[in-house]
């Protein structure tokens, strides 16, 4: 006799859908789920219903917020700086790293609109440079030309993060590129 356990297949099957979640990890956790912590799936379930409803975009730069403005964009005391970024991600992790207390926008396709919103917070924020926080790539480097030659008018400085040699990584694990970077951009101590 064969077992209907449509739904909790269902479950498993929903959990696949997620990044990096196969069959067995998804069986793993329906069964950890239904069996072992319901609590912990109703919190879950909870969670994502509330994280779908509430969470948008902000109106100025685009990272997540659960209102129409973000904190950071919120915030008059962030540093004059604003961090030009690829996605919601990256904000994300430069904010959990701590090392910078300035603004963001995420630029996820650049064109007249986005030109416009990045000048109107540059304005309003009184920005005084801008970083293209993008990760090393020719496409990046040409994105970063681009803005630049777009916003050269406002009288601001133009930064991109630091590329090289990450810590702890030995030089032949390391692309040419980013040590040729790491070379040409070293600085005195």
């Amino acid at each position: 006799m064969k077992h209907n356990l449509e739904k909790f297949n269902n479950l498993i099957e929903s959990l696949e859908l997620l990044p990096s979640i196969g069959k067995k990890s998804a069986r793993n956790i329906a069964l950890y789920l239904v069996k072992e912590n319901k609590y912990a799936g109703i919190k879950i379930a909870h969670a994502i219903e509330e994280a779908i409803r509430d969470i948008t975009n902000c109106k100025f730069c685009g990272g997540l917020s659960e209102h129409e403005v973000c904190d950071i964009c919120a915030n008059e005391y962030r540093d004059k700086i604003l961090a030009i970024v690829e996605g919601f991600k990256d904000i994300l992790t430069i904010e959990e790293s701590g090392s910078y207390e300035g603004y963001y926008f995420v630029l996820n396709h650049l064109d007249d609109e986005n030109i416009q919103k990045i000048r109107d917070i540059i304005k309003e924020k009184q920005i005084k440079e801008v970083i293209f926080a993008f990760p090393p790539s020719a496409e990046s480097e040409a994105r970063s030309l681009y803005l630049e030659d777009k916003l050269k008018d406002l009288k601001i400085e133009f930064s991109q993060i630091a590329q090289g040699v990450p810590t702890g990584v030995h030089f032949e694990n390391v692309d040419i590129n980013s040590l040729a970077k790491a070379i040409k951009l070293r600085f005195k101590i």
